[in-house]
């Protein structure tokens, strides 16, 4: 019986996964998304209008990082490195050349533990059901 146990446990273990965001401080999470990111993604994290098409240059615009979004598709360390270096470095690392991001890189301008404060805040504004979805994107961690 103790194996199944084991077994269950590390199965479970997954949908858990978001150790970079555990213990964070939401409240500065949420000083920081106001200074940094409310411009364009809105005070309630609802994006821009139309967020889905692309600009007359091309280029989309910033979407809900409420549930509504795709924020929660991805995870953590996608979010981190999307934030860090900016959409259309990673779209470039993707080989996407047809697709234009307007999202900067704050990777000079925010520390890594700002990154994360930002997305820990981000994330606890979700409903349940986002939130667990978001986690089983995560690779477990040692």
């Amino acid at each position: 019986m103790k194996p199944l146990a084991l077994i269950l446990g590390i199965a479970a273990f997954p949908a858990l996964a978001a150790h970079e965001l555990d213990g964070r401080d939401l409240a500065e999470g949420q000083n920081l998304y106001a200074q940094h990111c409310a411009s364009c993604h809105g005070a309630a994290l609802q994006g821009q209008e139309d967020w889905q098409t692309p600009g007359d240059d091309g280029v989309y615009p910033a979407p809900p990082h409420d549930e509504t979004g795709h924020t929660w598709h991805h995870s953590n360390k996608d979010l981190f490195e999307y934030t860090q270096l900016g959409g259309q470095a990673i779209a470039e690392q993707l080989g996407l050349k047809s697709f234009a991001s307007g999202m900067p890189g704050f990777g000079e301008t925010l520390s890594d533990e700002e990154i994360w404060e930002i997305l820990a805040f981000i994330q606890s504004r979700w409903p349940a059901r986002q939130q667990e979805l978001q986690h089983s994107r995560n690779a477990p961690h040692d």
